[in-house]
């Protein structure tokens, strides 16, 4: 006799508790969840102690923090397959933003990257860190994998224009990141090795007429050069970069405690609230503290990989592995700019520098892998 048995494997576990069923409702991953609120927690320690033991910008960051898991929640409850009819959609508004912000965009600290609607003003790049990733996987989800030369070349195009236009705001941050993402994007659909070797060569070989027709600024050049020897300008280009390593330095294994940093308490590191954040925390809590964050990182990371792993169609895996990698390249990026191994180029570190506009969009990011995971099929093994 056969027996139809085709039940969601979650209802033959041992009964859930009511916090597991209401996630289950939620469609919010547990594990993703504690990880990401720990990181959180951490950041609201760090900032209190780098912002002078002050509440005002740790309250602040605490409003942020609720409306982007908020934002999360939402965005988990939509199905994959609804996430992959907007995409294009999604992907064409960040781009006539990005159009809008060359013709009228605010400009602030020597940049010209916002949009003033009225109530607020916004970055039309950070739509692009998800837009981007999310209209790459939308287009070869319809392809034969691995890609064809035309599928890259038309994948290459997707990336490069709104990347192209960030860059000119400018923003060499943020144009890294949006480009890596839609890279990681077509890395997780199968490349050759050939290929890879290819295009490897093709950057090596671009970038010396990137820097000698000025396709960079004299600043952004001049960071590089200062990432080799930051004692050339002590006290100008090489500034930030010196007295992040002092603060780090001087942290030793286990720091000097939380609110005893003299780097952070006495002003000398600049940027202790943004972007150089995580000098804050090896400086008073050491290399143990800064390992503590690497790991939680890294387990969120591996998480997303996870459910990119168990996405159940090719847009769902793309996408969940461009989101978990991407997120992995900005925590190298801040840390690697922190402790003097990259240049210096204004990416904050992960849910824990002070910002709301990163925060949201990173959460955004969550959301959808949480989506990508709690909407999947199961079919009985």
């Amino acid at each position: 006799m056969n027996l139809d048995i085709s039940l969601d494997p979650r209802e033959q576990r041992a009964p859930l508790n009511l916090v597991g069923r209401m996630l289950l409702k939620l469609h919010i991953d547990g594990m993703l969840l504690v990880l990401l609120l720990l990181i959180c927690a951490t950041g609201l320690f760090v900032l209190y102690s780098a912002d002078g033991q002050s509440l005002g910008r740790v309250n602040k960051q605490l409003v942020r923090m609720v409306l982007a898991f908020g934002g999360a929640i939402v965005i988990a409850q939509m199905p994959p397959n609804l996430l992959r009819m907007w995409s294009p959609f999604l992907f064409i508004a960040g781009l006539i933003l990005l159009v809008l912000v060359e013709f009228n965009g605010d400009i602030g600290r020597g940049a010209q990257r916002w949009l003033d609607v009225g109530l607020f003003t916004f970055q039309p790049s950070e739509i692009m860190k998800l837009a981007v990733p999310m209209a790459v996987a939308w287009y070869l989800h319809k392809k034969s994998l691995p890609p064809t030369l035309k599928t890259l070349a038309f994948c290459a195009v997707v990336i490069a224009a709104p990347t192209y236009l960030i860059l000119r705001q400018p923003d060499l941050g943020t144009a890294l990141l949006i480009a890596s993402s839609g890279v990681l994007a077509i890395f997780f659909a199968g490349l050759a090795k050939r290929v890879i070797v290819s295009l490897g060569l093709l950057a090596a070989a671009t970038a010396p007429a990137i820097w000698h027709f000025d396709l960079i600024r004299e600043y952004q050049k001049q960071r590089i050069l200062t990432m080799f020897n930051p004692e050339s300008d002590p006290l100008g280009a090489g500034y930030h970069i010196i007295q992040s390593k002092i603060a780090i330095g001087s942290g030793g294994l286990f720091g000097k405690g939380w609110l005893n940093g003299t780097q952070s308490q006495l002003e000398f590191l600049p940027e202790r609230s943004t972007d150089f954040i995580f000098a804050v925390l090896g400086e008073e809590f050491g290399l143990m503290g800064l390992l503590t964050l690497l790991f939680l990182y890294l387990m969120v990371a591996a998480r997303g990989m996870v459910i990119a792993n168990q996405g159940q169609d090719t847009y769902s895996r793309l996408l969940a592995g461009s989101i978990s990698g991407t997120f992995f390249i900005y925590v190298f990026v801040n840390t690697g700019m922190v402790t003097g191994l990259l240049p210096v180029v204004g990416v904050p570190l992960p849910l824990v520098s002070y910002g709301g506009t990163s925060m949201v969009t990173l959460m955004a990011g969550f959301g959808i892998l949480m989506s990508i995971h709690s909407h999947r099929k199961f079919m009985a093994q």
